[in-house]
């Protein structure tokens, strides 16, 4: 090794390990801001409402993407802006409604629990529609997941059921997982950030005839008002830059990590700022149904 191969090892040996440090931080950090999305749902969605509520945060979160997706404009054809309308109702306008619709009727932890399926499902909809192959290993997972979510609709929380709540967070993942293959196969050639700012103006341009006319008409608080704005520019815009920029550094795989945390953090948020229960249920649920994820992702073959 001559000299100046040395004197560039010793640069490149310190960024390596602040790599390291950076990409753990960044997991997180992601984790605790799409958990916390849940505890801005739980306080926002009442007073607003489902329509009203996912409209503000679809639309600030396109506001954020939106340089992006004026740099890159020239990648969008006319003719491809049906299909992203298309995607963006399945892979974010219907599953925050559901989300949105579930936090005013069930505690917090509930959604962040279901959103944990939406690796599985993910897996199910490749398996089931684009022919890939699942493996028994993955299947056990699913079929441990779905008891997971079963247990979590059949409990109680203060002597009320969160069943429906259950089915609509679990049909939100669900129509992730349909949302992360259509993306992966329709939308690959697009820059991310771009895109992602793409399908969610679009899903605002269509939710914003549904808002005007389900606007709250009672005050809305400063509180609620606070939440909604953290859900389009931290939890959407913001969190979708941070979700690209790690899938791009360390790829989707070991990105999917911080499917683990956001059910540890929506519940810690909720328990801590809302004061809402934590059920020895609720614990066992998400316990079948995160160490399912976990199954599902060890599945995957290193290529």
């Amino acid at each position: 090794m001559s000299a100046n191969d040395a004197a560039v090892a010793v640069v490149q040996e310190p960024i390596a390990a602040a790599r390291d440090w950076r990409t753990p931080l960044e997991l997180l950090l992601l984790g605790a801001i799409w958990g916390g999305s849940f505890l801005f749902m739980r306080v926002a969605a009442k007073p607003f409402g489902a329509f009203a509520l996912v409209d503000i945060r679809l639309a600030l979160g396109a506001l954020v993407m939106l340089p992006f997706l004026w740099r890159d404009r020239a990648a969008f054809s006319r003719g491809i802006w049906p299909k992203l309308a298309l995607i963006g109702l399945i892979n974010s306008a219907i599953p925050f409604l559901l989300f949105a619709w579930a936090a005013q009727r069930s505690p917090a932890a509930i959604g962040a629990i279901c959103n944990a399926m939406t690796v599985l499902f993910a897996a199910l909809v490749a398996f089931l529609f684009f022919g890939e192959k699942i493996g028994m290993r993955r299947a056990l997972a699913l079929l441990v997941g779905f008891a997971g979510v079963v247990l979590l609709a059949t409990s109680k929380v203060a002597g009320l059921s969160v069943g429906w709540a259950v089915v609509a967070g679990a049909s939100a993942a669900l129509l992730y997982g349909v949302g992360l293959n259509l993306v992966r196969r329709h939308m690959a050639h697009l820059p991310p950030a771009a895109s992602a700012g793409s399908t969610l103006g679009c899903s605002a341009l269509l939710l914003a005839p549904f808002a005007a006319t389900h606007w709250p008409t009672e005050p809305v608080s400063a509180a609620a008002w606070f939440s909604a704005i953290a859900l389009g520019v931290l939890c959407t815009g913001l969190a979708f830059l941070m979700y690209y920029r790690l899938i791009q550094r360390i790829g989707p795989t070991r990105t999917a990590v911080v499917t683990y945390l956001v059910p540890l953090f929506g519940a810690a948020f909720a328990w801590l700022f809302l004061d809402e229960p934590v059920t020895p249920t609720m614990i066992a649920a998400g316990l079948l149904i995160l160490g399912s994820v976990a199954v599902s992702q060890r599945a995957v073959p290193r290529k």
